[in-house]
């Protein structure tokens, strides 16, 4: 959560060519006499036609300062949607809260015959992602193959 500063007059705009973009040596842009309301409609269809993954999106515009909300799964998204509303021409402040919510993480239990790799390639499709699972359950596990029939191991969520 925070707050984020951007150039008022630079990024791209909001009505008038789509495409065009604003910087901070261009010409003063005329103000399109937007209400809220219209900037919030446009700055909603700018985070959808970037293909930014956040449910229950929230848009609160005040002239230039927007408070943007809702879930991601990820820092990188987030910071991404906070990048897509702030690089707009007349936003000058972007006021972050935005949640991260991850997935669970499972549990497996040990079987024999196991290994971290096989226990990857169950998880994850891919047994070259034992290292995920080692490090998941550090300190317990102090080396990758050293584990037993009847442990249990934290499994966390596959990260895009």
């Amino acid at each position: 959560m925070g707050l984020f500063s951007f150039l008022k007059k630079a990024g791209a705009a909001l009505v008038g060519g789509g495409k065009k973009t604003v910087t901070a040596d261009s010409p003063e842009p005329k103000d399109p006499g937007l209400s809220n309301d219209q900037k919030e409609m446009l700055l909603r269809g700018i985070v959808t036609n970037h293909g930014l993954k956040i449910e229950n999106l929230t848009l609160n515009v005040n002239d230039d300062h927007v408070i943007v909300g809702g879930e991601v799964t990820s820092q990188s998204e987030r910071e991404k949607v906070i990048l897509a509303v702030g690089n707009v021409s007349g936003i000058a402040t972007v006021e972050d809260n935005i949640v991260i919510v991850s997935p669970p993480a499972q549990f497996h239990e040990v079987k024999s015959g196991d290994s971290l790799s096989k226990i990857a390639k169950q998880y994850y499709g891919n047994a070259m992602k034992y290292p995920v699972i080692f490090e998941a359950n550090k300190p317990m596990l102090t080396d990758p193959d050293k584990i037993y029939p009847g442990q249990m191991l934290r499994i966390p969520p596959v990260q895009a």
